[in-house]
């Protein structure tokens, strides 16, 4: 593998960032594709576009020749805000389906060790987490407090970082005051249809269990269903 693009590889897996490394089977030869370039003239546009959603390498045919996609994607990552009982629910499923899970809420009261065994809970605001854990692509977040004071910064954040999933609690008014809150604080109106809420799938989740059953869907079709696909 030549090693500059083999650096340019790791830097992109570090910053955690979705890349494929596209090898010729007949000669050899090599060539990185970001999923931030602008691929679309790519004889295998189509194929980047699977690749990057499923996640999987494998050899495809192409116009010269067979060549083997080594696709490099980032963990999917869940940032649940607020410590409550769709929470304690959500986590184990979610870390069964593959999602690498952080809880945060400063109340701690509700983030105890006892409540979230196992996972990864910050008994902090989310303003200091996540400077440490700073949000991007592959991440979904799931804010669920009921509160606007540790809400509404996470939600704001996903938005600009463009998350691949955003989702709050709250009945389409309180949604509604949100939306209020967000624009006077100088967010683009355009990014506001990208907000899941009420949170998850509309199957008629009334329990936090079925709530969080709702919320998981909500996250995978996120991750594996193009925008087209899902709507």
């Amino acid at each position: 593998m030549d090693l500059s693009l083999l650096t340019d590889l790791n830097r992109e897996r570090a910053a955690r960032r979705a890349a494929i490394l596209v090898t010729g089977m007949a000669d050899g030869s090599q060539r990185l594709i970001r999923k931030e370039d602008d691929y679309s003239a790519d004889p295998l546009a189509a194929e980047f576009d699977k690749r990057f959603l499923s996640g999987k390498s494998g050899m495809v045919p192409s116009d010269s020749g067979d060549v083997f996609l080594t696709v490099s994607v980032p963990a999917p990552r869940l940032v649940i805000v607020g410590a409550v009982h769709i929470s304690q629910a959500l986590v184990p499923m979610a870390e069964i389906a593959g999602l690498d899970v952080i809880v945060i809420d400063p109340r701690t009261a509700f983030a105890t060790e006892e409540r979230f065994p196992g996972s990864t809970l910050k008994a902090e605001w989310p303003e200091d987490v996540l400077k440490d854990a700073p949000l991007d692509a592959y991440t979904a977040v799931a804010a669920v407090t009921h509160d606007p004071k540790i809400d509404d910064f996470p939600l704001m954040e996903a938005l600009k970082t463009g998350c691949f999933y955003v989702g709050a609690l709250g009945s389409r008014k309180t949604h509604g005051k949100r939306l209020e809150r967000f624009e006077k604080a100088g967010l683009d109106p355009a990014l506001f249809k990208r907000i899941d809420a009420p949170i998850g799938l509309d199957i008629g989740a009334a329990s936090p269990e079925e709530i969080a059953v709702a919320v998981l869907g909500a996250i995978i079709l996120a991750l594996r269903k193009t925008p087209e696909a899902a709507a």
